[in-house]
Order: structure tokens, then sequence, then C-alpha cells
């Protein structure tokens, strides 16, 4: 598949690379001096349930320019940064700007799907005035930190109306086209333990979607975004491989 994709050069802070890092940085700070302000940037450009009254189109570009904490923007752009500047002088500037932009909204777009399948299947065992208060009234205990006492209730005032954020679909895209473009260069665990990029990207989707399942952990984390982000990578490389065949 190497083949497919000629670097024209190559640079350790290619120009995409390098905006992506400083845009994301700089949402990060804005989040917190607006915060102060009154202003709160994750409600306004975090992901919403598409059934949210505070759901808006654009969330699902803007989403993934917004982190929660610093542990969180500092692993996201490692990672940016770690994986994509090899992909970008592979692809090129435009082509991985593409590409990432694809697999974060697609990362979105399967979250909403599974948020749906969730939704669903909690409304079946609620009452019709259960689920009208939760559309009413949900969004403002949220909002005071606050929740349903009713674990039904409560589950879906999450899905409804709260928020995703952060890169990390896209970021697990990059991972994916990673490990298909170079299988077999080597990612360190925890800078120390060796193993194949094909093998740790078969292993992290498989944990993910264990995790995404068996929603166990209780770790407010968005597992199937990031299948998602691998899921639509694929379909865009698989893609971009069969173009590149019929114009041979």
């Amino acid at each position: 598949m190497n083949n497919s994709y000629r670097p024209s050069g190559f640079s350790f802070l290619p120009p995409v690379v390098k905006n992506l890092l400083i845009i994301n940085v700089m949402m990060f700070l804005a989040t917190f001096v607006l915060k102060h302000q009154g202003i709160d940037l994750e409600s306004l450009l975090g992901l919403h349930w598409i059934g949210s009254d505070v759901f808006r189109p654009y969330q699902f570009v803007s989403y993934m320019f917004m982190h929660a904490n610093f542990t969180h923007i500092l692993f996201n752009m490692f990672a940016l940064w770690m994986f994509g500047y090899l992909l970008e002088n592979a692809f090129g500037s435009k082509r991985f700007l593409i590409y990432y932009m694809v697999t974060g909204i697609g990362a979105a777009v399967f979250q909403m799907f599974i948020y749906h399948l969730r939704i669903r299947s909690i409304e079946a065992v609620l009452t019709p005035d259960q689920i009208q208060l939760v559309y009413s009234q949900g969004l403002g205990l949220l909002e005071r930190n606050l929740n349903y006492s009713d674990s039904a209730m409560g589950a879906l005032n999450g899905l409804i109306n709260g928020n995703m954020i952060g890169a990390s679909g896209a970021v697990f895209g990059i991972l994916l086209a990673f490990g298909m473009l170079f299988p077999n260069n080597l990612i360190y665990v925890y800078f120390a333990i060796p193993v194949k990029a094909k093998w740790f990207v078969i292993i992290y989707g498989a944990l993910e979607l264990f995790l995404g399942f068996s929603n166990s952990s209780g770790d407010n984390v968005a597992h199937f975004a990031h299948l998602g982000g691998m899921i639509f990578g694929f379909m865009m490389l698989m893609y971009w491989k069969h173009r590149h065949k019929l114009k041979r």
C-alpha cells in the first residue's frame, strides 16, 4: 500500500500538523479564559446529541478542537504529532487534512448512531412523562452538576444533554493509517515495550470495541467514537487505494 503515496519532502513539523497543534492549544487556553467570563466553550462547541436543544450542526467539526483538561489535550496532541507528521509527509498536506477531517467527523457520526441506539433502548423502559421530564429539565440539572437519582433517567440525560469533545476520533484514524502504511514500525508502549504498529492497532481496536460494549469502566470515554475514527479511516484509505488502481 505504501506505493500509493510518494512524499515530496520530509518535515518533523509539517504545516497541517503544526497548525492543528496551534489551533487545539489556542482553543484549550480560550476555554479556560472565557470560562471566567461566563462563556462555556465546551457546551457551545462540544458535540451534543442531535435531538438536544443545544445541538448545532457545526459541532460535528468544532468538537474536535475542544479538550477537557491538560492530560486530555497532551496525549491527543502528542499522538497527533507522533503519528501525524509521518502520515502528512507520506500523504501530502492536502490529503492528510482531508483524512483528518473525514475521520474526525466520521467518528462523531458513528458516535451519534450509537447514541441513537442507546437512547431508544433506555426510553423503552421509561414512561412518556419521565422522558419528557429529561428533555425539558435535564440540561438544567447537568449545568448545576446534578442528575436524576433514577439510573435510567440519569443515563438518558447524560446521552441527550451531555457533550463529546476531543480530537481522539481523528487521532485514532491517524493511528489506523499509521498501522496500515507502516505495519512493521515499532511503537513503544509506555516508552518501554516494543510492539509492531499493525498489532498495536489491532489490539487497541479490539480493546475499544470491548470497552464500548461492556461500558463497565464508567470512564466517560467515547470508545465508539474512537472506533468510528478507525472505521472511517479504513474506508478512506480503501477508497484512495481503489481510485489509485483505476488511474493506473
